[in-house]
């Protein structure tokens, strides 16, 4: 029998072709993602779902998709999609991370000469019969400072458009290498020199937990006075309130903005500042852009579909059917590794080290290292998967390094990861059990075993007596129940390490109790 798709959202007809003649059935339905009941009555009559970002795919419709195999996203966000459900369900998620760049670039520049020359404002005034041709007096670009915040694939592209248009261009972007900086004709600097000396800001980065509100009313207080800021990437990058508020005292000049914090943003503080530029999220609304991603999405759907090859998934690497029973275990120690590393990280990062010791380095080392730098990339870039990350590792000058070798200690297979940075070097092991869940063995040459939870504490600490009792007893107080309680030292009275998984989410002032013990050198939350 054939395997069925459903398109749930409005795609290209040139990617319903496709499927087509790959001997695929297409159902092209593209107003029923609106409808999340009767999306959940049919989706388990299909084989693949493609869509775009009108429909949501909640827990409850991937409970009723019996049958589904693939989820296909036409665009590079996939936070319309329950991952975690999807990933259970055992539903491959595929996004085309790359079809957009272009176009999201352009849109940002665009914006920016927009506000520079104050354009709408100026089209609305002519076309109501004025001729206020001394009201409208804008700023050039030439010359002037540009600050990009985000100098990934998006943000690289506007660097050299910027570069083009004879504007200095500084970048605030942790994973960006100087020598990648330098390719780019661009100056990498901290942000708060960027607020500083930037004329024009725009943001290109995604929303994390790291990123939100990274123009906060604090740093847009940093800011020149007179800057205006573009944002064509996120919303919820920038405090929307705190930024008219700039606004109306003229410290910022303009804004211009494709995304908001909440969408379809019908009202918000900047609507009706007579210096913004709004547009209604079209970063990506390019006939090029909405065919390059209908056709790749339906490419690779049809792909999985007949031949079982996996390309630009989300939540899987890019393995065959008889590669996956071996490497699943370990794929999922990689990445949990490389996220424990990602979190405790804070600064560029020059060199990732990974070595695979005994059985594991006969199997496909590539899949797991890519599975190795997506956790790792993670805590600060949501969007990286599997098969992204050696690219957006190599676009900041990232050097990824692989060891295979044979066993040479207690374990059957050893995976170990040592992340090195301007001041300093980061290592941590692990393995996987007869009962194939990944543990941790081994945090900077000091011996742990430990299994990992969603939610966990580590610290370090000095190897004294009374601080596992204050330490588990502030846990207590809290309400925060232990679920496993691993420890560690080199030497009696030298540095410990205490790995803690906990019941539900660690609360920031608990943490910040913690840090605050007199033993503790650090501390951190952590989430797998």
């Amino acid at each position: 029998m054939a395997p069925r798709v459903l398109i749930s959202d409005k795609l290209s007809p040139a990617a319903v072709q496709i499927f087509k003649d790959r001997g695929i059935e297409v159902d092209f339905q593209p107003d029923l993602g609106k409808d999340k009941d009767k999306l959940a009555e049919i989706i388990g009559n299909y084989d693949g779902l493609a869509i775009r970002s009108a429909t949501k795919v909640t827990p409850k419709i991937l409970q009723k998709a019996d049958r589904l195999k693939v989820i296909g996203r036409a665009g590079i966000g996939v936070d319309n999609v329950d991952l975690p459900a999807a990933t259970a369900k055992g539903v491959i998620v595929m996004n085309t991370p790359f079809g957009n760049s272009i176009t999201t670039a352009e849109h940002a520049i665009a914006m920016m000469f927009a506000l520079a020359r104050e354009i709408p404002a100026a089209d609305a005034s002519t076309q109501a019969g004025k001729w206020e041709k001394n009201r409208f007096m804008g700023v050039e670009v030439t010359a002037k400072t540009l600050g990009i915040i985000g100098c990934g694939n998006i943000g690289s592209i506007v660097a050299e458009r910027g570069v083009g248009l004879k504007m200095k261009v500084i970048a605030f972007d942790p994973f960006l290498s100087v020598e990648r900086a330098l390719d780019l004709g661009v100056e990498k600097v901290e942000l708060d020199d960027l607020l500083a000396r930037a004329d024009f800001i725009t943001l290109h980065t995604p929303l994390t937990e790291k990123t939100k509100n990274i123009l906060s009313a604090e740093n847009i207080a940093r800011t020149k006075k007179g800057v205006r800021i573009i944002n064509c990437a996120r919303g919820g990058l920038v405090d929307e309130a705190a930024l008219r508020a700039a606004l109306d005292s003229k410290h910022v000049a303009g804004a211009a903005f494709d995304v908001f914090a909440v969408e379809p943003a019908e009202q918000n503080p900047l609507f009706g500042h007579p210096n913004v530029v709004c547009t209604p999220h079209l970063g990506a609304a390019t006939n090029e852009a909405q065919e390059n991603v209908a056709l790749q999405v339906a490419e690779q759907m049809s792909d999985y579909l007949l031949t079982g090859a996996i390309t630009n998934a989300v939540n899987f690497t890019s393995i065959t059917a008889e590669e996956a029973p071996k490497l699943k275990p370990f794929i999922a120690l990689a990445e949990k590794l490389g996220s424990f590393a990602g979190q405790l990280t804070d600064t560029d990062i020059k060199t990732v080290h990974i070595v695979y010791e005994g059985a594991v380095a006969d199997q496909k080392v590539k899949a797991l290292t890519s599975a190795a730098v997506a956790g790792l990339l993670r805590p600060m870039l949501s969007e990286v998967n599997v098969v992204s990350a050696p690219t957006v590792a190599k676009e900041r000058g990232i050097v990824i390094e692989e060891t295979t070798r044979a066993a040479t200690g207690d374990y059957d297979s050893l995976i170990s990861i040592t992340v090195v940075t301007d001041t300093y070097e980061r290592a941590i092991s692990g393995t996987v059990f007869a009962d194939g869940r990944p543990r941790i063995v081994n945090i900077k040459g000091i011996n742990v075993d430990a299994e990992f939870a969603p939610s966990m504490i580590y610290v370090t600490n000095e190897d004294k007596p009374g601080f596992i009792g204050r330490f588990a007893g502030l846990l207590g107080d809290a309400g925060l129940n232990i679920a496993t309680f691993a420890l560690g030292r080199d030497h009696l009275g030298g540095d410990a390490i205490a790995l803690v998984a906990v019941d539900g989410t660690v609360p920031a002032d608990v943490l910040g109790k913690v840090q605050a013990l007199p033993q503790v050198k650090a501390a951190k939350a952590l989430v797998f």
